[in-house]
C-alpha cells in the first residue's frame, strides 16, 4: 500500500505494448511497469519473440491488415518450402545423382541451361510486365505462386521423361524466374502499403526473419519426409498436391486480406461504377473485397492512360473537339474502340483521378446495355451520333459529379496523396482551342 501512494513523476510507453512509470519514494526515483488487468510479469518470452519477428512499434507502425496477411503468408511459405523439397529431390535424381552412368559434365550442362533460360525469362518478363506489378500487385502475387507450383510439378515429373528432361527443366526455370521477379516486386509493393511509418526496411527485414524461421521448420519436416518419398513417385505426387492445395488457398486468403487505401485502375473503376449506378461511395475494405485478384481485371471498353497525342486526336479539328467543354489538364478521346487519355505535365494526382473517373464514365456510355437492364432504363439512356458527343457529355457529367465524389472518397478513408494508376510516361503540351 505504501508503494501505491508514491509520487508519480512521469510515465512512458513503448508503442501500445508496455507502459512504465517513474515514482519518487523517499527521495529515490524508481521505474515500475504498469500491468494491465489480468496481465502477469511473465511475458518476457513473448516480448523477445515480438522484437525479433515483428516490426518495431507493432501494431501502430503497420497497416491493420498486417497480422492477417502475415499469418497466411507464413502458411503458404511453409507449404511452398515443403513442395520445393520434393521438386529439388526429383531434379537431383533427374540430373543423375545416385546414377553411376551419369556424368558430372552432363549434369552441369543441364543445370547451366536451366539457369540461363531463367535469366532470359527474368529479363523479358521484367521488360514486358514490370510496370503492371505495382498497380496489379495482388493479381501478380497470385500468378507468381501458381507459376511456382506449376514449375515444381514439372520438376517432379521431369525425371519420368528422360528424353525431354532438359527441355522441361528449362521451362520450369523460366517459370521460376518469373516467380522471382513477380514475387519480389509485389512483395515490395505490399510492404510499401504496410509501412505506416516509412519503415519499409524494418518490415522487409522482419518478413525475412519470419520466412527463415518457417523454412527452418519446413527443413526439419523435410528431413523426415525424404526417406519416405525417395523412389516412391505416387507418394511424392500425393504430398505435392496436398501441399499445393494448402499453398494456393493460403495465398488466396493472404491477398484477399490486404486492404489497400490507394486507387489502382481496378479499385477506382469499382468505386466509380458504384457511385454512378447507386450514388454510393465504397470504403477501401468494400472495394478491396470486390477487386478481382485471381484473373486479370478487364473492362468492357479498354482504357489507356498517358498515351501520345496522336492516339487521341489526329487533326487540328479533332483537337478543337477534344478541348470543347474541357478546361482540365488532360484530353480524352476514343480510338479503335479504346478510350485514350493524354496527360499534360502539370496534372496533379487529383487530375489523374478525375481523368480515370471520366474514362470510366465514358466506358459506361460506350458499353452495350446488359440483359438485366429494363426497357425503360434503355430508353432513358441518351443516344449519341459519334464518340465526340459522348466525350463532351462525359465532361458535363464529371463537372457535376466529381467534387461530391472526391469529398466522399476522402471521407471514406481513401489515400488521395498518390495513386497506383497505370499511367504511361507520355506528357503533352497543347495549344488552347482557336476561336
Amino acid at each position: 500500500m505504501e508503494k501505491d501512494k508514491a509520487l508519480v513523476l512521469a510515465t512512458e510507453r513503448y508503442g501500445s505494448a508496455e507502459s512504465w512509470k517513474y515514482v519518487s519514494e523517499d527521495g529515490v526515483m524508481e521505474r515500475r511497469r504498469n500491468l494491465r488487468e489480468g496481465e502477469s510479469t511473465g511475458n518476457s518470452f513473448f516480448g523477445v519473440f515480438k522484437s525479433i519477428f515483428l516490426p518495431q512499434g507493432y501494431p501502430e507502425s503497420v497497416s491493420k491488415d498486417y497480422l492477417q496477411y502475415q499469418f497466411w503468408d507464413t502458411v503458404q511459405a511453409f507449404c511452398s518450402s515443403l513442395s520445393g523439397t520434393l521438386a529439388t529431390q526429383a531434379s537431383l535424381k533427374g540430373v543423375g545423382v545416385g546414377n553411376q552412368d551419369a556424368t558430372v559434365a552432363a549434369a552441369t550442362i543441364t543445370w547451366l541451361l536451366k539457369d540461363g533460360a531463367g535469366m532470359l525469362g527474368r529479363i523479358i518478363f521484367a521488360w514486358h510486365k514490370g510496370s503492371k506489378l505495382d498497380s496489379e500487385a495482388k493479381t501478380w502475387r497470385l500468378v507468381a505462386d501458381v507459376l511456382n507450383d506449376v514449375a515444381m510439378f514439372m520438376m517432379i515429373l521431369a525425371p519420368h521423361f528422360p528424353a525431354c528432361f532438359t527441355t522441361i527443366i528449362c521451362i520450369a526455370g523460366i517459370f521460376l524466374s518469373i516467380v522471382g521477379v513477380a514475387g519480389g516486386a509485389t512483395r515490395a509493393a505490399l510492404t510499401c502499403h504496410q509501412a505506416h511509418r516509412d519503415n519499409m526496411a524494418d518490415i522487409s527485414a522482419k518478413d525475412g526473419s519470419q520466412e527463415t524461421l518457417v523454412n527452418l521448420a519446413a527443413l526439419l519436416i523435410s528431413l523426415v519426409l525424404i526417406p519416405f518419398v525417395t523412389d516412391n513417385p505416387q507418394f511424392t505426387l500425393s504430398l505435392f498436391f496436398l501441399f499445393t492445395i494448402f499453398h494456393l488457398f493460403a495465398n488466396y486468403k493472404a491477398v484477399r486480406s490486404v486492404v489497400m487505401e490507394t486507387f489502382s485502375e481496378a479499385r477506382l473503376s469499382i468505386v466509380m461504377q458504384q457511385y454512378l449506378t447507386h450514388g454510393q461511395i465504397l470504403s477501401p475494405r468494400e472495394a478491396n473485397q470486390r477487386e478481382p485478384v485471381f484473373l486479370e481485371f478487364r473492362k468492357a471498353v479498354p482504357i489507356k492512360l498517358g498515351v501520345r497525342l496522336d492516339k487521341v486526336v489526329q487533326s487540328s479539328e479533332e483537337l478543337n473537339l477534344a478541348l470543347k467543354n474541357n478546361n482540365m489538364p488532360f484530353l480524352i478521346g476514343v480510338r479503335n474502340g479504346c478510350i485514350c487519355v493524354c496527360l499534360r505535365p502539370d496534372a496533379s494526382v487529383c487530375d489523374e483521378i478525375r481523368a480515370m473517373c471520366q474514362a470510366v464514365c465514358l466506358s459506361n456510355m460506350m458499353s452495350p446495355p446488359t440483359s438485366r437492364e429494363s426497357a425503360a432504363q434503355q430508353q432513358s439512356q441518351p443516344h449519341f451520333q459519334g464518340h465526340w458527343e459522348m466525350v463532351h457529355e462525359s465532361h458535363t457529367v464529371m463537372d457535376r459529379l466529381f467534387n461530391p465524389f472526391i469529398k466522399g472518397v476522402e471521407a471514406s478513408g481513401w489515400d488521395m496523396r498518390r495513386t497506383l494508376l497505370d499511367w504511361d510516361e507520355w506528357r503533352v503540351e497543347w495549344k488552347a482551342k482557336s476561336n
